[in-house]
């Protein structure tokens, strides 16, 4: 009988011992609990805890990927857009994301939906489309402040996508159409400007030079090929002609 009860005790020490053993990962902690009290977190390694009296909660301290759904929300302006976004965070206090928060997955990701409805009804459409880092940056801070007592640091925000209505896309490519065409408008004016500067310049140097322009005339009748079907008249000005005295005075003397 005492050999037997011997027996009992040892496999129930084997039982308590052995089955007590556990195993935390480099990137988990283990919050104990001892009969519903927090007592420790565990560190990385093989641990032990006392079965029936204790419970160990394993925390992920790695940073967490969540998808922010697409949202509906009403900019200042009164535009309807659709956003989503992707919410990075990571677990600091393991102890406070399980003591404080009943489920810290779903509800630092629900925080930050709201915050994302928030920020985009505060804001105009214009903003949003060219400001989105800056928002996410926002969104980011306000759902910090508030996960911060829950032992969450989030480390960042990315808005995806913004989708529009139909007729705000196409309103929005209507007037960067007209904004090309006013820029193309004002780039050809400039150059036509350029050029008549360019040609006066020219101008003032063949008037200044005796038969310049004469030369000049003669060179650009030169470069023409008019069709052997169709004359061509050409009125001569009297530079030209004056040009043409000179050389014939001159060959006389």
């Amino acid at each position: 009988m005492i050999v037997f009860m011997i027996t009992i005790l040892i496999a129930l020490l084997l039982i308590f011992g052995f089955g007590g053993l556990r195993i935390i990962n480099q990137y988990e902690r283990g919050v104990i609990l001892t009969l519903g009290k927090y007592t420790g977190t565990l560190e990385p390694g093989l641990r032990w805890i006392f079965l029936v009296f204790q419970r160990m909660i394993k925390v992920d301290m790695r940073i967490t990927t969540t998808d922010i759904p697409r949202q509906e929300a009403i900019t200042k302006d009164n535009v309807p857009v659709g956003v989503n976004a992707v919410l990075y965070f990571k677990v600091e206090r393991a102890e406070d994301a399980v003591l404080k928060v009943e489920n810290y997955l779903y509800a630092v990701s629900q925080y930050a939906l709201a915050a994302l409805r928030d920020t985009i009804g505060g804001g105009e459409l214009d903003t949003l489309l060219t400001e989105r880092e800056r928002i996410a940056s926002d969104i980011k801070k306000v759902v910090d402040i508030e996960t911060a007592p829950w032992g969450i640091d989030v480390t960042a925000i990315k808005i995806q996508d913004i989708e529009l209505p139909a007729a705000m896309k196409r309103a929005m490519a209507a007037q960067a159409e007209a904004e090309r065409e006013k820029r193309a408008i004002i780039i050809k004016a400039e150059g036509e400007v350029k050029a008549a500067e360019n040609l006066q310049k020219a101008a003032g140097i063949l008037g200044s030079i005796p038969g310049g322009m004469s030369l000049r005339t003669l060179g650009t009748i030169d470069k023409l090929q008019p069709d052997p079907s169709k004359t061509v008249i050409f009125a001569l000005p009297v530079e030209i002609l004056e040009g043409i005295k000179a050389l014939i005075s001159e060959r006389k003397k």
